[in-house]
């Protein structure tokens, strides 16, 4: 009877362990990391930009810009902001300071510009950053032509190394075609100054057929941009249709497809373009099929983390994950999903100064949160 009764309570104690080791693993828990709730009640926030003082920026894409304190606390939305077309996937988008920011106070917003008629595309404004608001608000970049429609803005911006300013854009869904056409900013990455003149050296500055503020061509929406530490590089990754999500490394002149050749489908299951691949047009350092809707890129630098160190860092949308993704020189060699556990669509991701890393949720009750080494 006493060995029986052992027995029964061995039992217990093992499906009670076998439930909780299942419950682990369907959240998604990580021995590396814990999560911390940065912030609260943001509506659909899109970018994070960290201020030297401690502070960080948040844009959210109705149209605001908030100041969220050390304490996590947001402020008002700031005043001066331009007017953005709030529609689809359109709004205020990304925000980067200017390299030289404690001396300027610049900062750099992207968002979807409408003009009188209602057609509208991705625009670029620099501002002077004050306690409660912008001064100085000045436009550098608008693409040309404006379309309808809501979808495929597009945008990050990322400074390169030579203090020149990539900005990333969509081909607004509906002329996917003129992704290939260089006299529209349809579906390509664009290189400017600071101030909005164009470069000596860009790649078809002495062509007059060629808008001169074309860096690469050939891309979707692209909604995640970065510099390379390891080179200085700009990688960058966009939206497939189904399937056919891609990271490149996007280079001077060069002709990275869409809607030529494609990895993926269109959403009716029907082929798009000539296949996958074609002569003189680029191939992705990596692909996704299915898609899984990236959004957000950081390459990972910091000491909070040795064990990632060189690690590219993606949102998904789609499902809901950040994705870890190891690298050997620009070869994927393995992607790890984070964060399932929280069931969220992961708009951005950024490595803090404090070498944590930081996302925001996309959704009308967003978050800001802070992935910290787990104590």
């Amino acid at each position: 009877m006493k060995n029986s009764r052992w027995l029964a309570a061995l039992l217990l104690v093992l499906v009670a362990g076998c439930t909780l080791a299942q419950s682990a693993k369907q959240d998604g828990a990580s021995p590396e990391y814990q999560l911390r709730t940065v912030a609260l009640g943001l509506e659909y926030p899109w970018s994070l930009a960290f201020l030297p003082d401690g502070r960080m920026l948040v844009t959210e894409r109705p149209g605001r810009l908030r100041i969220v304190g050390t304490d996590g606390a947001l402020s008002r939305p700031l005043y001066g902001v331009p007017a953005v077309f709030a529609q689809g996937q359109g709004g205020l988008l990304d925000v980067v300071l200017d390299p030289a920011f404690e001396r300027t106070h610049w900062i750099y917003l992207s968002y979807a510009e409408a003009d009188a008629f209602g057609k509208a595309g991705t625009a670029v404004a620099r501002a002077v950053l004050e306690a409660e608001g912008l001064s100085q608000v000045e436009v550098i970049y608008r693409q040309t032509p404006k379309a309808g429609g809501g979808a495929h803005f597009g945008s990050r911006l990322v400074f390169g190394r030579d203090g020149t300013l990539f900005i990333t854009q969509g081909e607004r869904y509906t002329h996917r075609a003129e992704a290939q056409d260089l006299s529209t900013d349809y579906g390509k990455i664009v290189r400017i100054n600071p101030n909005g003149s164009i470069p000596l050296d860009n790649p078809f500055v002495r062509d007059a057929k060629v808008r001169p503020e074309i860096w690469s061509y050939g891309h979707r929406n692209v909604q995640g941009a970065a510099i390379n530490p390891a080179t200085g590089q700009l990688w960058t990754h966009e939206h497939g249709a189904k399937g056919g999500d891609e990271i490149n490394r996007p280079e001077a002149g060069k002709n990275y497809g869409w809607p030529i050749i494609t990895w993926g489908v269109d959403y009716d299951g029907s082929k798009i373009g000539e296949g996958t691949e074609k002569p003189g047009l680029e191939q992705p350092l990596h692909y996704w099929t299915p898609s899984i809707a990236p959004s957000g890129m950081a390459f990972y630098t910091g000491n909070a983390f040795p064990q990632w160190r060189g690690n590219l860092f993606v949102g998904s949308l789609k499902f809901g994950f950040l994705d870890r993704i190891e690298l050997d020189g620009e070869r994927v060699i393995a992607e790890h999903r984070l964060l399932t556990e929280l069931r969220e669509r992961i708009r951005d991701v950024r490595q803090g100064p404090d070498g944590f890393i930081y996302v925001l949720t996309d959704s009308p009750a967003g978050q800001l949160l802070r992935l910290e080494p787990k104590r």
